[in-house]
């Protein structure tokens, strides 16, 4: 699906596109660590940060705060750090410091200034109103997997925000994973920019995004910005 030529609605993936989660996540893993004296090498906490919620998030539904004090449990577990599952509410509470990218606010602004907004992420209600206070700003639209009992990449989340929109005319997704976003956005035949800031290489056969990218100014640039 190529872009529209009349972009009326742009939508947003939020941790790892507009929020950078990988330094937040590790950060809040090494504070609680430090409680211990344990040091944790940060290119091993990001890749168990990433592989364990993706699994949990393949089981039955439940609260991405719960997602994320299994996974506290889990990586700690991996990495050799005595972690007592009743302090793993560290992760989730660290939500709310998980700090956008230098690039988002400039460009949330621009897009919001001239687009309808919305937001369509794999969280929880209250945590993704703790990461909207970095934004401030509206949106028109807002999908969580709390909403839709789910999580991408299940096309729950995508289904609901056309319903909500109307139509696919006219819409365009960004997102930074291919696995959660870009996959099931092309079986909707849903356009898709594909932010792909860390060089990821798709293997054989795997589905194209309508665009590709490295960073959101490249994504607006796409968007006529």
């Amino acid at each position: 699906m190529p872009l529209p030529k009349d972009i009326s609605f742009v939508t947003f993936d939020v941790y790892g596109t507009l929020i950078d989660w990988e330094e937040g996540a590790y950060q809040a893993f090494q504070k609680e660590a430090d409680r211990d004296g344990y040091t944790l090498p940060r290119e091993e906490v990001v890749p168990l940060f990433l592989q364990h919620q993706r699994e949990i998030m393949g089981g039955s539904y439940e609260l991405y705060a719960e997602v994320l004090r299994r996974t506290a449990v889990a990586v700690a577990k991996d990495l050799g750090w005595p972690l007592e599952p009743s302090r793993a509410q560290f992760l989730p509470d660290s939500v709310m410091r998980w700090r956008p990218f230098k690039e988002t606010l400039p460009a949330l602004k621009k897009v919001n200034s001239k687009k309808q907004t919305g937001l369509i992420s794999n969280i929880d209600d209250k945590l993704l109103g703790q990461t909207r206070r970095h934004f401030g700003l509206d949106f028109d639209l807002v999908v969580t997997a709390q909403q839709v009992r789910s999580y991408k990449p299940d096309p729950a989340h995508f289904k609901e925000a056309e319903r909500r929109i109307g139509s696919k005319k006219g819409w365009v997704h960004v997102a930074s994973s291919h696995y959660h976003d870009v996959d099931p956005l092309v079986k909707l035949k849903v356009p898709v920019i594909w932010v792909n800031r860390h060089g990821e290489q798709l293997e054989s056969g795997a589905k194209k995004p309508t665009e590709e990218v490295a960073t959101l100014k490249d994504a607006l640039k796409l968007l006529g910005f």
